[in-house]
């Protein structure tokens, strides 16, 4: 591990994405979010973000900062908050991550703009005056929806001094792990995504820890504390109680919105599963087939 990774925080652990809890108009509903914050917390999460699975790119900037405000101001220093801070252009990234960093995040999340199709260079170019300007940790997203191939993520990851983490979410994100750690070593600080599908698998791969929906998150931590223990069968196991859910949760990221939504509040969590247009609700069976599956795990 070369010095400048040596002196950044050490993330690692569960990272569970918070869900974005709209009223009946659609509003953000701020006593909610306040809950939803609690409940991570209190299942003894290492962090939690705000990024993609929040819905934030259907958030005006007013509701970003306030959003974010609400969620440290919750926290009040007990975990490690990320924010999504990507966009189509390099100063409006730079502007929103100023921003964030102003606000309380401890890290960013930036995906690379995906609009115009950009050469390689560029887009490490993109990220370095990000980490030049803005100098705090950055999370690299890589998901199926704006890829980063891995040598281009190393390449990042050796041209700046602040984003030297990567989220590898675009599948196999089993192969994406080995592929960026083999390249990288120890220069790269990998956590995986997807909903934690493949979390213990990363882990066997030099993954540190997982970016996961928030509905279910007490099964992550879990899993976590017997991986630290050096317990990796007990964590596999006990992961696997919940794949059937997450194979219903992965059909689609929109899915996910209204399933995961569905299952806090009936956790008592967020009194409202709306999810702000353009969605497609699920079929009648999709919710069926959720109803199975929580009754299985007795949650």
């Amino acid at each position: 591990m070369n010095e400048k990774t040596k002196s950044l925080p050490k993330f690692a652990g569960v990272y569970p994405i918070l869900y974005m809890p709209f009223n009946e108009k659609f509003d953000i509903d701020y006593e909610d979010l306040r809950k939803l914050t609690e409940f991570v917390v209190a299942s003894g999460a290492d962090g939690l973000g705000i990024a993609m699975g929040s819905e934030i790119f259907k958030m005006s900037e007013s509701e970003r900062d306030l959003v974010l405000k609400t969620v440290v101001n919750q926290v009040n220093g007990r975990v490690n908050i990320v924010m999504h801070t990507g966009s189509q252009g390099t100063d409006l990234t730079v502007k929103y991550s100023l921003r964030a960093k102003e606000l309380g995040a401890d890290a960013l999340m930036v995906t690379p703009p995906t609009v115009i199709p950009l050469p390689s260079a560029i887009i490490v170019k993109h990220y370095v005056e990000i980490s030049e300007k803005v100098k705090m940790p950055i999370f690299i997203q890589d998901i199926w929806t704006s890829p980063i191939p891995p040598p281009v993520m190393i390449e990042i990851v050796r041209a700046t001094e602040y984003a030297k983490y990567a989220k590898a979410e675009t599948p196999p994100t089993t192969m994406r792990t080995t592929e960026l750690k083999k390249l990288g070593g120890d220069e790269v600080i990998v956590f995986g995504g997807a909903w934690g599908t493949n979390f213990i698998a990363e882990l066997n791969r030099g993954s540190v820890g997982t970016m996961p929906g928030c509905a279910v998150p007490e099964f992550y931590t879990k899993a976590w504390k017997y991986w630290e223990m050096g317990r990796a069968h007990d964590a596999r196991i006990h992961m696997e109680k919940i794949s059937p859910l997450l194979s219903l949760l992965t059909r689609s990221l929109d899915v996910s919105f209204h399933l995961d939504k569905e299952i806090l509040k009936r956790r008592g969590v967020i009194n409202s599963i709306n999810v702000r247009m353009p969605t497609s609700k699920p079929d009648k069976i999709t919710y069926w087939e959720l109803d199975k599956l929580i009754e299985s795990l007795d949650i």
